[in-house]
């Protein structure tokens, strides 16, 4: 894509933090919006302030995790704009705590969204850009997707896996000789709301426990110092459009991310036990 200017981004949890900010600045850039998100008053906010920027914008309440959703996501799109240039799987929740208390509905809540959302958006969208023969995907992933902190055994495996699929999807297009990119983001902590993400966590994916809700608290907390810390999701966006325009793959934002991948990288190839890294 040459140009940005008229044409059009679908992005999911787009109503806050990354997502928002995705917006805001791919709107600046002339491009038409189609946002979802799977609370509607946040999204209807969101979009009321885009819309007043002058930005066109139509929007889709979603939850990512289901496939059916998405497929629909991508009816509203093509049926309000004809086509789609850039998409960003973005939508995303925390959760973790120690491997051997988390429980079914842990894993499948955050794998449901984290995970299946770029499946799906990958599924539904991907066709879409390779028909037409342009556009852009960018998958959040994290630099949990690049090594794994202890007490975030299902974000880190989501993490991993949507930096996976996209390195895959990455060499099929290369091979293929497409001109669609791909790009995945990695930061580390951002000043969002995902450590609020039990929020949106559905009833049935919730556990019995009494003690769940404190749980979840205590985790909350415990990361909640680190993102208040973080980068902006304004900064975070800015290094999206800088890849997207480049053409670049990996998207990192933190300085110190790097320097934490070549330990990892060189504890590997010594043969060594991973060490013990956690996102600054």
């Amino acid at each position: 894509m040459h140009t940005l200017t008229g044409k059009t981004a679908v992005i999911t949890g787009a109503a806050s933090g990354i997502g928002l900010s995705l917006a805001r600045r791919f709107g600046a850039e002339g491009m038409k919006l189609v946002l979802a998100d799977i609370e509607p008053d946040a999204l209807a906010t969101a979009a009321d302030a885009l819309c007043a920027s002058g930005i066109d914008v139509v929007t889709q309440v979603t939850d990512v995790s289901k496939g059916d959703q998405v497929d629909e996501l991508g009816r509203v799109a093509l049926d309000a704009f004809g086509a789609v240039h850039l998409v960003c799987n973005n939508a995303g929740v925390g959760g973790g705590g120690l491997i051997n208390t988390l429980t079914t509905a842990d894993w499948e809540w955050v794998l449901g969204v984290n995970l299946w959302g770029v499946i799906h958006g990958m599924r539904v969208f991907l066709p879409m850009l390779l028909e037409q023969g342009e556009g852009h995907i960018v998958n959040t992933a994290s630099v949990a997707g690049l090594f794994a902190a202890p007490f975030m055994g299902p974000y880190n495996a989501s993490k991993f896996a949507v930096v996976a699929i996209s390195e895959t999807a990455h060499n099929e297009l290369a091979m293929t000789g497409s001109e669609v990119g791909i790009s995945v983001l990695c930061p580390s902590w951002v000043k969002t709301r995902i450590h609020e993400s039990a929020r949106n966590r559905p009833d049935d994916l919730r556990n019995d426990d009494a003690d769940d809700g404190a749980t979840e608290s205590l985790v909350a907390e415990a990361i909640e110092g680190f993102i208040a810390g973080g980068l902006s999701p304004d900064e975070v966006a800015d290094h999206v459009a800088d890849a997207v325009a480049a053409k670049r793959f990996y998207i990192l934002t933190h300085p110190d991310s790097k320097q934490m991948v070549r330990q990892r990288m060189a504890a590997i190839l010594d043969d060594a036990p991973p060490p013990f890294l956690m996102p600054q």
